[in-house]
Formats: structure tokens, C-alpha cells, sequence
């Protein structure tokens, strides 16, 4: 009987580790290092062999290497297949590695729970617990790893001490464990105490007594309370669930006029609040004597603001310039009221005008800072790559239990996809100097007509308020008030349609350039407007109306303007949008709906919020109006907008379109309602009939006046003359105050400019990182080819079977281990 075929394997023995262990991952340059001393050895042993390696033939589901030295097999479908000591070292590579095993996290937070249980307990420490190593779990059979064990021990040491925590404070360490939701849902149910043992340990305690059931009974009333107004006020906001799904419908270039109609309502609530506690509320409580003879109510109020409502609070002349203590009558001859002994201390003049300057203040500062944020979250330092696969496969959110939430998402996620496409399709082919050419005139022909039509607006806007001004009675009539808004209003109603149908003919490849190009047109006519009325209340108004209340004349035309706005506004969606669409169906047998005009609707919200700026000073309640005014559109916009729109056709995503609103609500509205109201407080002297500062050449001398009185009143309080001698009438702080910030500004120009040079030279490292770690695995694979071909040849000679029998073994007897 033939003997079976004997075969000798010379496989080459792993050395051991005088240590132990392997590198450390920690360290990547000992990694690297080891790379490097493995290839030098390995090329020194086929050196030294000295064999003439041949090319193996290659099996079904490999290629062979031959060739180059730095290509790794192939499999079928291309995927590179790498051998076993391959896998082990690229088991080692840091980026298998980052991050802890399993053993260092249940170690740490062992040792959490135990300091956490010693705080609330008192209990003494148990044993200390070491951390263990970093090591990748890829390289080691679990079941023969000591370290496995030593884990399971830590495990079930930290089962121990959940089971000894209160349940809030078992759910909140848990919370935080940076395990997968698996393993903390072991850990949950293991911790719980069974039934039995509880019971046990109850009826060992005792009862509780009737003070702790007591305390705890109002600690859940008081816990329910807050979750019910917490719901409430959630359910009040009126952009709960409305945006959601208008953002789901129609895209985040529709939302994003939403969005800023939500900052504006905030910015006029921080706005009103001072305005109420320090001016409205204070006159309220101490109402001046009313006149001898008030006008009627008559209804025409509402659209004119004039009549009964100019002895209310809304308007200027209506506030005292004495300090507040009893009612106090306007003497005849229009001078200072005397304060009565023993009243408030409270000074009319200063306070009216310290809470406007500090409302504007903090407004400045509130629109400063959402201005930065929106900058920062929209223009980011890092690289859009990858946003498709972000988009599709980290969007979902899995909490989401409701039906019609979830259609919500589904919409708002397919939304998203559309304008991510949308943005990447959009790619500019090569254009011929003829299609230049033709763009360029068709640009500047359009441009021309736009600007000629602002220039007509202006000038008509001009001659109309000079003609109010020339005609007289025309301030006495209630009627004939409403003329120069209602010039205005059809002007700005009307502008628009005739850009939009210019704006036609320039065919835009981008949306967005589209739409920013519309804004830009609708703001130079809406600011020349408003300036050509500034101009005729506080150049032409303040000379004709010298025997009477010039400002509650402008602020009764602010009014009267704000009024004239949102009607217009309501016409327009109604005959704009709804008028049209039936029109569209019935008549011209369309199904397509008109789109909404975005650049349209957010410049009547910022020339409203000017409006509201421009007139604080002059009716301190207009923020109040404003407020009313945006909830109102809020309503009206949403409803029109389900019913009477439909989605862009050309989908685009508005990642700065919220930065640009706030940029242009900063720059354009509300530096100029600060220049305004600065050059009526500084250089246009007041009624003398009527207001705060009926007595003074100017509103900012009330200021001057204080400090005297604080000069006279002793040494305790002389700092604040000081403050204001050297602070704010010396014009060097200011100067000063405002190269610091200019530098700071400049400062952190350069510190952006620099993290985007460093982001750079790091995403070069990374990528020098990854060509070096492909280069070092096919080298790898290169000299384990050689060795694994130089042992087959060693097989060969001592072997009765034929290579390809041999070629048929199996890896693990076939292939020698990696030292």
C-alpha cells in the first residue's frame, strides 16, 4: 500500500515580543516605523535567497501581481484582496484604531459611577480599576483574549454600581456612555433591580414618611407644570409646525423668507419691552391733564392715526417734560412745568430719550451678533464634499413616530435632494464672444430702464410731497393725509411687477443670481424713497409747521404709512396670487400656479421694519404695531402660500439668503433710521408746544441739563459728569473706541484667513497621509507575493503531488504566517 505523499511546509516562526505587546496605536510614527523595518527585512530575505521566483498561476478569483510591486491582487469584481498578514497590519494602521476599545470605555465609566455614587452616598471607594490598552479588536480572538476577560470583570463592576444609583441618575450616565444603543440597552436591563429584592430592600428601609411623599407629590406637580407651559408656549409660536412643512413643500428658498419674518418679530419685541417698562407704562400711570377739547372718535383714526389717537400714548406730544409725580396742565406760556414736592423722581426728557438710545443699542447689538452667527453658520470654513451622501443616508431621524411627521420628513428630505442636484447640475458650458457680447448689451439695457424707472418714482415722490407741502389745508383734512402714502404704496407695488418682467428678458442660469439681482432693484427704489421722505419731514415739515407739533405730524405719516404697506400687501396677495391663479386655471386652462416672489415679500419686510426705526422716536408704540402687522402677514402668507403657489420649477438651495436679509435689514434700514434719528436728536430743535423737550434748543440737551443738576447735587455723584464731559461730549474716545474696533475686526479677519490656511495645509497632510498608506500596503503585498512564491518553490521539489493539486489547499496551510 503506497505511503501518502509527505509534506514539509517550511513556514517561518513569528518571533515573539520581548514586551509582549505590539506598538502602541498612540503613536503612528512607530506604526510607520514598522512598516518600513518589516519591508527592509523581507526584501533582505528574498535577497538572500536568492531563488528566481516565477509567476504563480493565478486562480479564479484572483489577478496576479506580476509586474508592478505595488498592486495588490484582485478580486472578481475588482475589490483588492489582501492576505492575512496584510489584514493584521492594516488591522494596526491608527485609523482602524481611533477611538477606544470597549474595555477603556466601561473602565472610565466605571470609575464615573463610582466617584458619583461616593458624592451621593458617601460609600467608600471600591477597588481602583486600571484603564486598559487601546487595542484593536480586530487582532485577537475574543474568546482567547485575557483582555476579554478582564473587560466582562469591569462589566459586571459597573453593572454593580448602576444597580446602587437612583433611575434619573442610572438613565443620565447611560445617556452619556459613547457605546452603541445595543450594548446600553444591555446595560439598562441588567442594572435593573428585580421585584423581589426591591420589595426587600423597601420593607427594610421602612415606609417613607408622609414629608418625603409630600415633597415628592409637589416635586412631579411642579415637573407636569413646567411640561404643560413649556408645551403651551411651544403651541403659541406661530412657526411650530407651519415651517416645517412649508419647508418640506416648497423648499429653503420659500423658507427663508419665513425665517426672517421670525427674526424681525423678535428684534420688535426686544424693542418694545423697554419702550413699554420706562416710557409707555410710566406716562400711562401718571397721565398728563387732557386738553379742553378732544376730538371724537370717528373710525377714519385707524387709517389715518390722527384725531382722537393724538392724545394717547402713541405719539410724542403726548409724553410731560416735568418729572412724573401728579397730573400736570401745559402752562400757557409753554415753559417748564414745576415738579410738585414730595413726587416720583422721575425725569421725563432724560428717560424718553435714554430708552430710545438704549433700545437702539441693544437692537444694534442683537442685529450685530445674529448678523455674525448667520455669517458663521453660513459661510463655514470647511468643504461642502460630500453632502449628497449626508443628505441620503444621515437624514432621517428615527425618533420620529407619527405618521404625518414622518410624510413631513420624507418631504423635506426629498426637497433637500432636489436643490442639492439642482446646485450641482447647475454647470456653465463654454460661450461664444457673440453670446457675450449679446449678454452684456441685453444686461445693461435692462439695467438702464430699471434705474430710469427709480428715477421716475423719486422724482414723482419729490413733487408730490413738495405740492402737499405748497397746497393749503392740506395738513387740516384727514382725507387729504392719506394722499402722499398712497403715492408711495402704488409706486412700490407697482416697481416690482415691471422688474419682474424685465428681469425676464436677462434669462439668469442661476436662481439665486436671479433673485438677488430682483432684491437689489426693489432696495435702491424702496431706500431713495425713504430718504426723499426724510428729506420732506425734517427739511421741508419742521419749517412749515414751526406753531404746531411737527413730530407727531411724522410720526402720524410713519403711521399712516405702515398702514398703507399692509393693506397694499393684502391687495397683493390677493390679486397677485389668488386672482391669478383662478385666472390661470379657468381661463387659460393652466395647471401650473404662480410662484412666490421672494424677492418681492422680503423687501416689504425690511422697508416695514424701517418704517417702525424711523419712527420711535416719534411714537413709541409703532414697534407694537409692527408686532400685529407680522403676525397678521405670517397668517395671510402661509394661507396664500398652500393654496395659490406652488415650488420653484427651478429648485435651489438658500444657503446665504438669511445672512444677505440680515445684512441688508443692518446696513441699508437700519444705519439709516440711525442716522435719521441722530440728526433729529442732535441738530432739529424740538416743538415748543408739544413733547419731552418742549423747552430746549435740542432733544440732546436734556442730557446737558441733567448733568448740571447732578453737578449741583454734590460730591457723591460728581463720576458722572466726569463720564459724561470726558466720554461722550470729547469726541477722542470715540475715535479711539473706534479704531479698537475696527482693529478687532481686522484681527479677526486675518485669524479666519489663517484657519483656512491651516484647514488647507491639513487636508494636504491628509491626503500626503493616505497616498503614503496605500503606497506602504502595496509594498507590503509586494514582498509577501515574493515570500509566498519562494516558499511555494521551497514546497515543490519534496511534494509527489502537482502544483495544481498544491494551488487547491487551503490558505491557512497553503500560505505561511507573517512574521
Amino acid at each position: 500500500m503506497a505511503q501518502p505523499p509527505v509534506f514539509v511546509l517550511s513556514v517561518p516562526e513569528t518571533p515573539d515580543d520581548p514586551e509582549g505587546q505590539e506598538p502602541s496605536p498612540y503613536d503612528e510614527s512607530e506604526v510607520h516605523d514598522s512598516f518600513y523595518q518589516l519591508i527592509q527585512e523581507q526584501s533582505r530575505w528574498a535577497a538572500e535567497e536568492g531563488l528566481e521566483l516565477q509567476q504563480r498561476e493565478p486562480g479564479p478569483g484572483a489577478l496576479g501581481a506580476s509586474g508592478d510591486d505595488h498592486q495588490a491582487l484582485l478580486g472578481p469584481e475588482g475589490v483588492p484582496v489582501h492576505s492575512t498578514a496584510t489584514l493584521r497590519i492594516l488591522a494596526s494602521m491608527p485609523s482602524r484604531t481611533i477611538g477606544r476599545s470597549r474595555g477603556a470605555i466601561l473602565s472610565q465609566l466605571y470609575n464615573r459611577t463610582v466617584r458619583l455614587r461616593r458624592r451621593a452616598a458617601r460609600r467608600p471607594q471600591l477597588r481602583d480599576v486600571g484603564r486598559s490598552a487601546r487595542p484593536s479588536l480586530r487582532l485577537y480572538d475574543l474568546e482567547l483574549d485575557p483582555l476579554v476577560l478582564e473587560e466582562e470583570e469591569k462589566r459586571v463592576l459597573l453593572v454593580k454600581e448602576l444597580q446602587g444609583l437612583t433611575v434619573a441618575q442610572r438613565d443620565h450616565v447611560l445617556r452619556g456612555m459613547p457605546l452603541s444603543l445595543a450594548e446600553k440597552r444591555c446595560l439598562r436591563e441588567e442594572s435593573r433591580t428585580p421585584r423581589g429584592k426591591r420589595r426587600a430592600r423597601q420593607g427594610g428601609r421602612g415606609l417613607p414618611s408622609c414629608c418625603s411623599q409630600l415633597q415628592d407629590s409637589c416635586v412631579l406637580a411642579l415637573h407636569n407644570l413646567g411640561l404643560v407651559l413649556l408645551s403651551g408656549l411651544q403651541a403659541l409660536k406661530p412657526w411650530r409646525y407651519a415651517l416645517k412643512r412649508i419647508g418640506g413643500q416648497f423648499g429653503s428658498s420659500v423658507l427663508s423668507y419665513f425665517l426672517f419674518l421670525k427674526t424681525l418679530l423678535a428684534f420688535n419685541v426686544l424693542l418694545l419691552l423697554p419702550l413699554l417698562a420706562f416710557i409707555v407704562g410710566v406716562q400711562a400711570a401718571f397721565p398728563p391733564a387732557p386738553p379742553a377739547s378732544v376730538p371724537a372718535f370717528t373710525g377714519l383714526e385707524l387709517l389715518t392715526g390722527g384725531g382722537r389717537f393724538a392724545h394717547t400714548v402713541l405719539y410724542y406730544g403726548y409724553y410731560s417734560n416735568a418729572t412724573l409725580s401728579q397730573p400736570c396742565a401745559s402752562p400757557p406760556d409753554g415753559g417748564q412745568c414745576p415738579p410738585e414736592a414730595g413726587g416720583l423722581p422721575y425725569n421725563m426728557p432724560l428717560a424718553y430719550l435714554f430708552t430710545v438710545g438704549v433700545a437702539f443699542f441693544i437692537t444694534c447689538i442683537t442685529l450685530v451678533y445674529s448678523m455674525s452667527r448667520s455669517f458663521g453658520e453660513s459661510y463655514r470654513v470647511g468643504s461642502t464634499s460630500g453632502v449628497h451622501a449626508i443628505s441620503v443616508f444621515c437624514s432621517w431621524d428615527y425618533k420620529v413616530t407619527q405618521k404625518w411627521a414622518s410624510r413631513l420628513q420624507h418631504d423635506n428630505i426629498r426637497t433637500q435632494l432636489k436643490e442639492l442636484l439642482a446646485v450641482w447640475q447647475l454647470r456653465r458650458g463654454p460661450r461664444s464672444m457673440c453670446w457675450r457680447l449679446r449678454r452684456v448689451a441685453v444686461l445693461g439695457l435692462v439695467w438702464l430702464l430699471c434705474l430710469g424707472t427709480t428715477l421716475g418714482c423719486t422724482v414723482a415722490v419729490y413733487n408730490f410731497s413738495e405740492l402737499m407741502i405748497k397746497s393749503p389745508g392740506s395738513t387740516e383734512r384727514e382725507g387729504a393725509l392719506l394722499a402722499l402714502p398712497l403715492v408711495v404704496c402704488l409706486l412700490n407695488l407697482g416697481a416690482p411687477y415691471l422688474y419682474r418682467g424685465l428681469a425676464a428678458l436677462e434669462r439668469h442660469d442661476s436662481p439665486v443670481l436671479e433673485v438677488y439681482v430682483a432684491i437689489c432693484r426693489n432696495l435702491i427704489l424702496k431706500m431713495v424713497t425713504l430718504g426723499i421722505l426724510c428729506y420732506h419731514w425734517l427739511g421741508r415739515r419742521v419749517g412749515t409747521l414751526r406753531d404746531q407739533c411737527w413730530e407727531n405730524f411724522v410720526g402720524q405719516e410713519l403711521y399712516r404709512l405702515m398702514v398703507m404697506d399692509f393693506l397694499f400687501t393684502l391687495l397683493d396677495t390677493l390679486f397677485g396670487e389668488l386672482v391669478w391663479r383662478l385666472i390661470s386655471e379657468r381661463t387659460l386652462k393652466r395647471r401650473g400656479k404662480p410662484e412666490f416672489d421672494i424677492a418681492g415679500n422680503v423687501l416689504e419686510l425690511i422697508y416695514g421694519q424701517t418704517l417702525t426705526w424711523l419712527g420711535v422716536l416719534f411714537s413709541p408704540l409703532l414697534p407694537a404695531m409692527q408686532i400685529i402687522k407680522l403676525l397678521l402677514l405670517f397668517y395671510v402668507k402661509k394661507t396664500s402660500l398652500m393654496a395659490n403657489c406652488q415650488a420653484p420649477r427651478r429648485p435651489w438651495k438658500a444657503s446665504h439668503m438669511s445672512t444677505v436679509f440680515i445684512s441688508l435689514l443692518c446696513f441699508p434700514s437700519f444705519l439709516g433710521a440711525a442716522i435719521f434719528l441722530c440728526y433729529a436728536v442732535w441738530q432739529v430743535k424740538p416743538s415748543s408746544i408739544c413733547g419731552p423737550f418742549r423747552t430746549l434748543d435740542t432733544m440732546y440737551e436734556a442730557g446737558k441739563v441733567w448733568v448740571r443738576h447732578l453737578e449741583r447735587a454734590g460730591p457723591r455723584v460728581s463720576w458722572l459728569p466726569w463720564i459724561h464731559r470726558y466720554l461722550l461730549e470729547n469726541t477722542f474716545p470715540i475715535y479711539l473706541v473706534s479704531a479698537l474696533l475696527l482693529a478687532v475686526i481686522y484681527l479677526n479677519i486675518q485669524v479666519v484667513k489663517g484657519q483656512r490656511k491651516v484647514i488647507c495645509l491639513l487636508k494636504e497632510q491628509i491626503s500626503n497621509e493616505g497616498e503614503d498608506k496605500i503606497f506602504l500596503i502595496n509594498k507590503l503585498q509586494s514582498v509577501y507575493e515574493r515570500k509566498e512564491r519562494s516558499s511555494f518553490f521551497l514546497i515543490q521539489p519534496r511534494c509527489s503531488l502537482p502544483a495544481r493539486n498544491l494551488l487547491e489547499m487551503p490558505p491557512r496551510l497553503r500560505l505561511p504566517s507573517f512574521p
